[in-house]
C-alpha cells in the first residue's frame, strides 16, 4: 500500500502544521508551525523557510513501519508532551483520511467522467448498427429462401444485441459512479482513538497501528486500528 509514503509525505505534514494544538508549555490554540520552530519568540526566518524547517522536524518525529505478517502499519509520533503526541496522531489521521477522501472523490469523478464519454460513442455505434439492419431489411424483404441473406440479418441482430449489451452495462456503471461521488463514507475508521499515556518515556514516542487496505474501487480505502502506548525504559 501506500499509506506509508502518504503519512510520511510533504503534503499531509504541511497540513499538519496549519493545524492547531494545546500545550502546556506554550498555551491553547497555537499553530504546530508555531510550536515547532519559534514558539513564543519571534521568527528569525521568513514563512516559507519557517514552513520548509518545520516540515522537516516533523517528518523526523514521524515513523511508519509495517508487519511482514500482515497489512498493519505502525505509526511512531515523538512530542515533548504526552497529550500533544495523542493529538498530533489524531490530527495525522484526520488529515490521512481527508487526503484519501479528495483521492477516492477525484478518482471516482474521473471514472464517471470517462463512463459518460463511452456512452456517447457506444450510442453512436448503436444508432449505426440500427440504421445498417433497417436498411438491410428494407432492401431485402423477402430473404426466407435465402440462407446467405438470414446469416446475414442474424449477424446485423446479433451485432445491434451486443451493442446494446454494452450500452446497457454502461449506463447502470454510470449511475453507480455518480452514486458513488456522493457518497460520503468514511475511508478510514478508527476503532481505538488515541489516548495520552500514563507514564513518560525515553524517546517519547505515541504509536497508532493501521490496517492499511484497498477495497471498493481501489482508492486509498482502509480500516484504521488505533492503538497507542509508551514504550517504557529506564533511566540511566
Amino acid at each position: 500500500g501506500v499509506y506509508p509514503e502518504i503519512i510520511q509525505s510533504r503534503t499531509l505534514a504541511r497540513a499538519l502544521l496549519k493545524r492547531n494544538f494545546n500545550t502546556e508549555k506554550f498555551g491553547e490554540d497555537q499553530p504546530l508551525l508555531k510550536i515547532l520552530t519559534y514558539s513564543e519568540e519571534e521568527p528569525e526566518f521568513g514563512l516559507a523557510a519557517l514552513e520548509k524547517m518545520a516540515v522537516e522536524a516533523l517528518l523526523k518525529k514521524i515513523n511508519v513501519s509495517k508487519s511482514r505478517q500482515s497489512s498493519i502499519l505502525t505509526l511512531e509520533v515523538s512530542a515533548f508532551e504526552p497529550q500533544l503526541a495523542a493529538d498530533i496522531i489524531t490530527a495525522l489521521i484526520e488529515e490521512l483520511d481527508k487526503h484519501q477522501q479528495k483521492f477516492k472523490s477525484t478518482r471516482v469523478s474521473e471514472k464517471r467522467q470517462f463512463i459518460a464519454g463511452r456512452i456517447e460513442e457506444v450510442q453512436v455505434d448503436l444508432e449505426k448498427a440500427e440504421e445498417t439492419l433497417k436498411q438491410f431489411r428494407y432492401r431485402n424483404r423477402q430473404i426466407q429462401n435465402s440462407p446467405s441473406l438470414l446469416l446475414e440479418q442474424e449477424r446485423l441482430s446479433r451485432e445491434v444485441q451486443v451493442v446494446i449489451g454494452v450500452y446497457t452495462t454502461l449506463k447502470q456503471e454510470h449511475e453507480l459512479a455518480k452514486i458513488q461521488e456522493v457518497e460520503e463514507t468514511p475511508v478510514l475508521h478508527i476503532l481505538d482513538p488515541p489516548e495520552a499515556p500514563l507514564e513518560r518515556a525515553k524517546p517519547k514516542k505515541k504509536r497508532t497501528v493501521i490496517l492499511a487496505g484497498f477495497l471498493g474501487i481501489g482508492f486509498g480505502v482502509g480500516l484504521v486500528f488505533v492503538r497507542e502506548y509508551w514504550k517504557n525504559s529506564s533511566e540511566k
